[in-house]
């Protein structure tokens, strides 16, 4: 009996001893036939922004072909994160076009994001946004998972960071959320760390919007959705412009180059960032005649103005470019139409050939209007077809100057695409638009009032009337003339200077404000007072006026202080009264004196000069080289 039970216990430890190294052998062959997958890193699309990925770090693969316009990217280094991840990049210098890995990393969101062009891509401006994120080319860098008290941390292979997960065979996969029925909204809900996915598909050759990628570790808080919020952007302030394109409606131009002649436009409205703080843009087709599509004010962003250009129609007709301008300058650039005043206004003529009729005096006006007028044209006239132009050499004569900057020529219409670039970059440069500056918003003008015992004080009022009915005729403001005052007797005295008053009302109320202060008539001591005073404290690049009024001969010597001024580069005017000589009166005047002084007998008469004196400040100031 005891032989038997010790044998059924030997039979049960050698049966359990069986048992186990089965067990063990077979654990062998199953760790040998399980393969760690290999890892690949997923290939987004160009347009995937980075606000549509939730991890706070990642790294992706983008395709070539990223440097196009249609993928945005707002700011510069640091970029919003309704930007393209992969625009970004080559922005940034990152890729280039080729595309290639890069290591994005989420920071938090700016106050401001500023536009720039940077590698072929024309990033945007954007006052402010919730997240923002950073690119390198750092792409194995390896993500750390959270260890447990008394363990090493061990680095997560990269996929795994990413949120991928193993199956069968050698591929990965991002996880993809579980459907939800009924349910219709795309906010998506990680899943916690470490949790596989419920459901696995096979290796996916590119990201697709919606798909959610985890760091190893990471648990959120509360739901995080994909979607993001477009973005109203408020325009580029580096490119503050009032813009009008002048686009060919013609019969002769044809229906294919007048689509390639939008798609353009599109581009060009793409790559200005247009909104209220920034550039504006408005479309004149002309043919017979012009055409507003749409005014400045009719669309706010990039976006609006590429849909209102894709409407358009083909109108037909002559090309009857000078009319059209005479439009555009008569009736595009008004407040009613959105013109803002404080941007410069810029109107893109685009001419297919020529036009088929004159340019010039139109374009003359315009300029002295203010605005600046660039010309592209195409196609311009062979040797053979240049009898047929109506007035040769018309694209000189009508830009705002003939010194290459305002105009572009294209040899044929499938080049017009290599001109976007260096059209931008020029409307968009405000310091070199010089037809923005015109006889009435570009000067220093100081006032030299006599206000000697001999004028009195109903009569000083009257003067002090007539320079306000001067002041009024120009646009003041800090960046556009502005006025100074000076009384003088015997003696001198600052009543305001340049800098003082920055509106038309202001600098009104303070000429209404003047005291008269009787005494002698020393005019030559006035003039180099003035020149001190005011004169030395101009700003560079504004014209100086002085206008002199006085109602007597001085009682110094005016001829020397006259020279100085005109030497300094101070236009005079003299204004005489009563019984101010008028042989003074031309010493004191710039050459010719015909055109700067001039003689009322009355003080009541001085109003009758105001319109002459403005004439003629604007014919010195449009008789300027254009080169």
């Amino acid at each position: 009996m005891g032989i038997a039970v010790l044998t059924m216990k030997a039979s049960v430890i050698e049966m359990f001893l069986v048992l186990l190294v089965t067990g063990i052998h077979s654990n062998k062959e199953m760790t040998k036939k399980i393969k760690r997958p290999k890892f690949t890193v997923p290939q987004i699309n160009c347009d995937v922004r980075a606000g549509k990925i939730i991890n706070p770090e990642f790294i992706v693969k983008c395709p070539a072909g990223c440097q196009d316009p249609r993928y945005h990217v707002y700011g510069t280094d640091v970029y919003a994160s309704y930007s393209s991840v992969c625009g970004a990049a080559v922005h940034s210098g990152v890729l280039d076009n080729s595309g290639g890995k890069i290591l994005v990393r989420k920071v938090a969101g700016q106050s401001g994001y500023k536009g720039s062009y940077s590698n072929g891509v024309q990033s945007l401006s954007l006052p402010r946004w919730r997240e923002s994120f950073v690119v390198s080319g750092e792409t194995t860098k390896a993500y750390q998972s959270p260890s447990a008290p008394g363990t090493t941390a061990q680095p997560v292979p990269l996929m795994q960071a990413l949120g991928t997960t193993a199956v069968e065979g050698t591929h990965t996969t991002l996880p993809k959320p579980p459907p939800s029925a009924g349910s219709t909204t795309s906010s998506l809900r990680p899943q916690p760390a470490g949790q596989r996915s419920q459901e696995l598909a096979g290796e996916p050759e590119l990201w697709k919007p919606g798909s959610v990628l985890l760091d190893a570790g990471f648990v959120p808080k509360k739901e995080l959705s994909t979607q993001s919020l477009e973005p109203v952007s408020q325009g580029d302030p580096s490119c503050k412009v009032d813009l009008s394109f002048l686009i060919d409606g013609s019969a002769s131009i044809g229906k294919r180059r007048f689509r390639i002649q939008k798609q353009f436009l599109a581009d060009v409205a793409q790559a200005l960032d247009i909104g209220p703080a920034g550039p504006l843009m408005g479309i004149v087709q002309y043919g017979d005649n012009p055409v507003t599509q749409f005014n400045l004010k009719t669309h706010m962003n990039s976006r609006d103005v590429k849909t209102a250009i894709e409407k358009i129609t083909q109108r037909g007709g002559l090309s009857n470019v000078g009319r059209a301008i005479s439009f555009v300058t008569q009736n595009f650039f008004s407040k009613s139409n959105g013109n803002r005043g404080s941007a410069p206004n810029v109107a893109v003529v685009m001419v297919d050939g020529w036009p088929t009729d004159k340019v010039e005096e139109a374009s003359r006006f315009a300029r002295e209007s203010g605005i600046n007028i660039f010309f592209i044209t195409m196609e311009g006239a062979s040797e053979n077809e240049k009898q047929y132009v109506l007035e040769p050499n018309f694209a000189n004569k009508a830009v705002c100057r003939t010194n290459g900057f305002y105009s572009l020529s294209v040899q044929n219409w499938f080049s017009l695409h290599k001109t976007l670039q260096p059209l931008v970059k020029r409307v968009c440069d405000t310091d070199r638009l010089a037809c923005s500056k015109t006889c009435l918003n570009s000067a220093d003008i100081g006032f030299i009032i006599d206000g000697s015992s001999s004028v009195g004080t109903g009569n000083f009022r009257t003067v002090l009337q007539f320079v306000a009915n001067l002041s009024k005729e120009f646009e003041i403001s800090d960046t556009d003339t502005r006025i100074g005052a000076v009384q003088y007797t015997y003696e001198q005295r600052l009543e305001f200077g340049f800098d003082v008053y920055s509106t038309k009302p202001d600098v009104l109320n303070a000429i209404k404000r003047v005291g008269y202060w009787s005494g002698g008539t020393s005019t030559g001591a006035a003039i180099n007072y003035a020149l001190e005073q005011l004169f030395k404290k101009s700003k560079p690049n504004k014209r100086k006026l002085m206008i002199l009024i006085t109602d007597g001969r001085s009682y110094d010597d005016v001829r020397i202080p006259a020279m100085v001024a005109h030497h300094e580069g101070v236009i005079t005017y003299a204004i005489g009264v009563a019984w101010a000589a008028q042989d003074e009166l031309e010493v004191i005047a710039t050459h010719p004196a015909r055109d700067h002084a001039f003689f009322v007998d009355e003080f009541d008469h001085l109003y009758k000069v105001v319109p002459k004196v403005i004439q003629n400040i604007c014919t010195e100031f449009n008789s300027q080289p254009r080169n």
